[in-house]
């Protein structure tokens, strides 16, 4: 066992395994780097972050770092502190600090704001994923995370992404964590399909925030046809088998709805396995190749179906969050929001009550 203690930008701590499950992973994630020996980065995604006073370099995930532009994290932690503010506030002057950190959030696009004593900023990472030498994107590794009995159930509810993490730059990592960790501090956007501001901003942070924090994989369905790009086709999940179980929804509920193969006003009992009455010859192969589709993700770990023409795979998201001497990255300068914050809620008042008769601007709060 080989250990640095390290400040930003340096080696960090590095244990070798020496639990069993420990050495699999490690040998499991040796061998999708020698598959998978190129990066596709996405794009950014944003979150929040929470730092306590007293937790040195460590902060804890607040809003899930999944969010694709700056004022959707914004607006969760508005939401946030709202709910809060209304179920949980001990006192009056707890209740008038939540929501005077709403009232801000309502009209500025504060990045960085403290509450009771803890810290929050909304945070950038960059997301990417593993590709091979003809650009097919990684799917999940045998010792990702899976349920032990795979619920396909509709009202199936996996875990949240996110959910409880923290983000600690100094908690040790294997060696091929830490070499991956230290291989992808240089990233920054290079080419003439980005803006010079968003290049500019790019090879600014690996200074500003030299070190990088690689978050747990994440898993989504992208799909492609014929020879074309990838393209996402879900948002993140925690596990592969959530993004599998969205996949069987979508092929056997979304999709026929869409195409017109079973009505907008059926039951939502029907989809492709149980057609509706009347259904046409037509109809009935189109839904069958759906159905054949999505029976084959249950038949074990299926990463990959094809139906009508379009491949579906499921595919390991990986996120990249950069790390300065004060804490993780937040919004860059070339980042930009669809939308400007705006009043999500209705007012509380001191009591908590929420008071459908004013209007956010009527509330002493704001």
């Amino acid at each position: 066992m080989s250990e640095h203690d390290t400040g930003p930008g340096e080696w960090p701590t590095v244990r070798v395994p020496v639990e069993p499950v420990q050495a699999v992973m490690e040998a499991d994630a040796l061998d999708a780097a020698a598959r998978h020996s190129g990066l596709a980065v996405r794009g950014p995604l944003f979150g929040v972050a929470a730092q306590d006073q007293d937790a040195g370099r460590r902060w804890q995930v607040t809003v899930e770092v999944t969010h694709g532009c700056p004022q959707q994290a914004r607006d969760a932690l508005n939401s946030l502190f709202w709910f809060r503010a209304k179920d949980e506030a001990k006192s009056r002057q707890e209740r008038r600090a939540l929501l005077a950190a709403v009232a801000r959030l309502e009209k500025e696009p504060v990045d960085e704001l403290t509450v009771l004593g803890t810290r929050y900023r909304v945070v950038r990472a960059e997301e990417y994923a593993a590709v091979d030498s003809r650009g097919g994107i990684e799917t999940p590794r045998p010792t990702d995370p899976e349920p032990l009995t795979p619920d396909w159930s509709p009202a199936a509810r996996g875990p949240l992404v996110d959910d409880g993490l923290a983000l600690d730059p100094d908690a040790p990592l294997s060696p091929l964590q830490a070499a991956e960790r230290v291989a992808l501090r240089p990233l920054a956007y290079s080419g003439t399909r980005f803006p010079a501001p968003v290049l500019a901003d790019s090879a600014r942070a690996v200074e500003s925030h030299p070190d990088v924090l690689l978050m747990p994989a994440a898993f989504l369905i992208v799909e492609r046809t014929e020879d074309g790009p990838w393209s996402p086709g879900s948002g993140l999940q925690a596990t592969a088998h959530d993004a599998r179980r969205t996949l069987d929804f979508a092929l056997t509920w979304m999709e026929p709805r869409l195409r017109g193969l079973i009505p907008h006003d059926a039951d939502r009992t029907v989809d492709a396995r149980r057609p509706p009455a009347g259904t046409t010859d037509e109809a009935a192969t189109a839904l069958k190749a759906f159905a054949k589709a999505a029976d084959r993700l249950r038949a074990g770990r299926c990463d990959e179906v094809e139906a009508h023409g379009t491949i579906y795979r499921i595919a390991r998201s990986r996120r990249l969050l950069r790390w300065g001497p004060d804490g993780p990255e937040g919004p860059r300068p070339s980042d930009t929001s669809a939308h400007t914050p705006t009043a999500l809620h209705p007012p509380l008042d001191e009591d908590g009550a929420v008071r459908f008769d004013r209007t956010p601007d009527d509330d002493p709060a704001s």
